[in-house]
């Protein structure tokens, strides 16, 4: 578990995790609303070397898409989607073949999508400055 005290803490703790990505991976993101789930993201896009300012959240449009200086980044959102169905719908299981980094916020929502090996990310709010994280790599 890894703690965040700031917004530039919780940045630097996913530009970590970006270094060490590989295409085709995906990350699962879990928090409650407001504990820095598209943070997580625009630090992500940093240590792929990405423009975060064009970092914003999926949820009215599902997707966005980030060019990176390594990796290209999409960025999904399952919080409106009804179901696995939904979000399959969408492409989700082609953009896994894209060579790219899928991120899915609020994945247990399509729980049964992901794939063998999706990297857990869960972010949970101490008090309004401080996060804990807690990155899992499960075979």
């Amino acid at each position: 578990m890894l703690m965040s005290s700031s917004v530039a803490d919780t940045e630097r703790i996913a530009a970590d995790l970006a270094s060490s990505l590989r295409d085709g991976e995906c990350i699962a993101l879990h928090g409650e609303l407001g504990a820095g789930k598209t943070q997580f993201v625009r630090g992500l896009l940093a240590g792929l070397g990405g423009d975060t300012r064009t970092v914003s959240s999926p949820t009215y449009v599902l997707l966005n898409v980030y060019d990176t200086g390594r990796l290209p980044l999409f960025h999904l959102d399952a919080y409106r989607v009804a179901g696995a169905d939904d979000f399959e719908s969408i492409g989700f299981t082609e953009l896994l073949e894209q060579g790219g980094v899928v991120v899915v916020e609020w994945a247990s929502r399509v729980t049964a999508l992901l794939p063998a090996g999706t990297i857990q990310v869960r972010i949970e709010m101490v008090s309004e400055e401080s996060r804990s994280i807690t990155i899992e790599r499960i075979a």
